[in-house]
């Protein structure tokens, strides 16, 4: 691959590869960077309405503000607000977050509401 050098004769600018962006990089670098496995957080908010909403993420606070803007957040919040974040667990790698978050949506309001309580 031919970065920042001087093409061959005969080839015109249409080769010539451009240096990635800065944005580019990073996402790149990300990517390839090893995750670590206990960053994950799964959460449980409680909308206006009193239905529970659970997601997971790697940052509980930003993802909660991102949820009471609108544009960023769940869909489920159009028609409801984000009152607070009633549960949480932290220390998850992101399949076990997946997991966690896939048992929990299974659970009835009222097994919901007895795990919000044990751990508060």
């Amino acid at each position: 691959m031919l970065r920042n050098r001087e093409l061959p004769e005969g080839q015109g600018n249409a080769a010539r590869i451009q240096p990635p962006t800065p944005d580019c990089a990073a996402k790149t670098l990300k990517k390839l960077m090893p995750a670590d496995k206990a960053t994950w957080s799964l959460y449980i908010i409680e909308a206006s309405d009193a239905s529970f909403y659970t997601g997971i993420t790697t940052d509980v606070e930003r993802r909660f503000e991102e949820h009471l803007q609108c544009r960023k957040g769940a869909k489920y919040f159009n028609g409801r607000k984000p009152i607070c974040v009633v549960y949480r667990e932290d220390g998850h790698s992101r399949s076990s977050a997946s997991r966690r978050e896939a048992e929990i949506k299974k659970l009835t309001r009222g097994e919901k509401v007895s795990l919000i309580a044990t751990a508060g």
